[in-house]
């Protein structure tokens, strides 16, 4: 039985004690009893502790290679919070570069990618789309990027977003254990696209964004 019912069935049960006792002539004081007894375990249903459920870490691969060689289309932009990165990069990818990429007929050869300055607030980040060949004419605030043969460790990383500082984290030990140390920007690669086709959000565990490290 669910709580609406219990103190349904509880009322109706001290309706039908008061209508006996008034045929029996009864005390009032064990209906007001009974009363107080039925609302007091209704009351005790409704305070129940609610059910807490833990976030399970990520799944991070590591493992190192060497870059792929590259041409990307890029913005420059800055956030304040993780959710406003997403937030613009959703733009950028989209309706800007996604525009002149089409506007030029250009090919995607590669899935988006970003570059940050640092991994904590304020977020100051370029965002890119690899291309198959350079646009006759960039867009103001568009740049062209070039990606060259690097030594690279790269975290696989699944899950959610707001838990991604874990796969740069694991990145600076495998430098610190191999005594790497870390060449120009981090970047990161959306491998996976992290809704479905109606904008439904996809399992973050089953999402992979590749975090790349560039090491001498």
């Amino acid at each position: 039985m669910n709580m609406k019912h219990n103190l349904l069935s509880g009322l109706l049960f001290a309706t039908l004690l008061l209508t006996n006792a008034c045929n029996n002539n009864e005390p009032e004081k064990k209906i007001t009893e009974d009363l107080k007894s039925d609302t007091t375990k209704a009351e005790t249903k409704k305070v129940e502790e609610p059910v807490v459920e833990s976030k399970r870490g990520p799944v991070i691969n590591i493992g190192d290679t060497l870059s792929v060689k590259r041409m990307v289309l890029t913005m420059k932009d800055s956030a304040a919070t993780l959710e406003r990165v997403g937030l613009k990069l959703g733009e950028i990818y989209g309706a800007k570069l996604g525009a002149v990429i089409k506007k030029n007929n250009l090919k995607q050869t590669g899935a988006p990618m970003a570059w940050y300055k640092s991994d904590k607030a304020p977020y100051f980040f370029e965002a890119g789309i690899p291309i198959d060949k350079k646009p006759s004419k960039l867009s103001k605030g568009m740049y062209v990027k070039e990606i060259g043969v690097d030594s690279i460790v790269v975290a696989h990383f699944y899950g959610p977003y707001d838990l991604l500082p874990q796969a740069y984290d694991a990145l600076r030990d495998w430098l610190k254990d191999h005594k790497k140390k870390i060449k120009g920007a981090p970047y990161e690669i959306y491998v996976g696209d992290s809704v479905d086709s109606n904008g439904k959000p996809l399992d973050p565990y089953k999402v992979q964004t590749d975090v790349v490290f560039s090491w001498k």
